[in-house]
């Protein structure tokens, strides 16, 4: 072979996004030594990322229900009225809820009294579910609810937000509290980057990815999108805790942890994904009350129980806009409505530890203050 000819492999790997880099180390690196040993050091990395480190939930759990879109995982003893933390479907897994020893929301509802914890683990859509829709979802999400007693307090985290607050509109009797933090719920609101690029981008750019993926939203794809808006440490520093040094083993363990689950994406139905960008992103239609959910249009205004509004000031993914002015569209009394920003970015609203001390108590105490009011009358 011609010096200065590609190799088979090489063709093959500059096919494939995630080995990009090694195709332009390839064309500034003329030591074929130390291009070898370039190569072997990125491809090492990304096994370990992608192979060695999957995501694990830090708190000890157990699978109360094996349903086509999540596993119901239940924390804690069963006692006293479920809260059901809705994970975000969005590209990443449940972690992002239960993400570290110390350092879990999940732990510190449980640590502020609420006795039972269950949380929605959402799996990677597969190739038979690329035309699943909103629906489906929702009605696994209300088939939780039921097993879990038909009463809930819903917790519901970025997309879990709207999903948990299109629930309490369709089936108010079913939710007795709901806490939506970093919930893109008037998505009109604000000026957020994610918004001008929704509203700039034509519904065709979106279905021209998913029909890339095979019928799905891949989370590769997202993951690059997330990443060209901002690097992986822009999430790593806002929620891990500073240290002395960088090699303190207590930061490499949490980064470790988080990259587990950020470089680890899951792929979503392409059908509920155009859904989800046409007519919640686009259209606006949730917070104008006519979206249809369940055979029905799904109105804030019939959402009647205690709310809880939590933004983050530097949330660029949902600005606090999207989150707070919902207030003027529920059916929930003023006085039972709490808006909270707090400092920091999207992510560290659920795994920061500073909101995770601060915040989270607060409303780990707001639930249980609902549930016996609830339990009163």
């Amino acid at each position: 072979m011609s010096q200065g000819t590609p190799r088979p492999h090489e063709f093959k790997l500059a096919s494939v996004p995630a080995f990009w880099p090694v195709a332009m180390a390839s064309a500034l690196v003329e030591d074929e030594a130390e291009l070898y040993a370039r190569n072997v050091k990125f491809i090492e990395e990304e096994i370990k990322i992608h192979h060695e480190l999957r995501p694990q939930l830090a708190t000890e759990n157990r699978v109360r229900l094996e349903l086509r879109t999540m596993h119901l995982r239940d924390y804690g003893r069963e006692e006293g009225r479920p809260t059901l933390v809705v994970a975000p479907y969005a590209g990443h897994s449940a972690m992002i809820a239960d993400y570290h020893k110390g350092q879990s929301l999940v732990q510190t509802l449980l640590d502020g009294g609420i006795a039972h914890v269950a949380l929605t683990d959402w799996t990677s859509a597969t190739p038979d579910m690329r035309d699943f829709e909103v629906d489906n979802y929702l009605e696994e999400l209300l088939v939780a609810i039921d097993d879990l007693g038909g009463s809930v307090d819903l917790v519901g985290l970025c997309q879990g937000g709207w999903a948990s607050a299109m629930i309490a509109a369709r089936f108010p009797e079913k939710v007795n509290s709901l806490v939506l933090a970093g919930a893109p719920i008037d998505t009109d609101a604000g000026d957020g980057p994610i918004k001008r690029m929704v509203q700039a981008s034509p519904l065709s750019f979106y279905r021209e990815l998913v029909e890339l993926g095979g019928g799905l939203m891949l989370g590769r794809f997202m993951l690059r999108g997330w990443k060209n808006m901002h690097p992986a440490e822009h999430y790593i520093d806002e929620h891990i805790e500073l240290y002395e040094h960088i090699d303190d083993p207590a930061y490499l363990a949490k980064r470790e942890t988080f990259e587990s689950w950020y470089e680890n994406p899951i792929d979503l139905p392409g059908r509920w994904y155009l859904q989800v960008i046409k007519e919640i992103f686009k259209e606006n239609r949730f917070a104008k009350g006519t979206f249809v959910g369940l055979g029905r249009p799904l109105k804030l205004s019939d959402i009647s129980c205690p709310v809880y509004l939590l933004a983050g000031a530097a949330d660029d993914i949902t600005t606090p806009e999207q989150v707070l002015e919902a207030d003027r569209l529920l059916g929930t009394p003023e006085d039972a409505i709490v808006k909270e920003t707090v400092p920091g970015g999207h992510i560290g609203l659920f795994m920061s530890a500073r909101t995770l001390s601060q915040t989270w108590p607060k409303i780990a105490s707001w639930i249980l203050r609902a549930s016996d009011r609830s339990s009163a009358t």
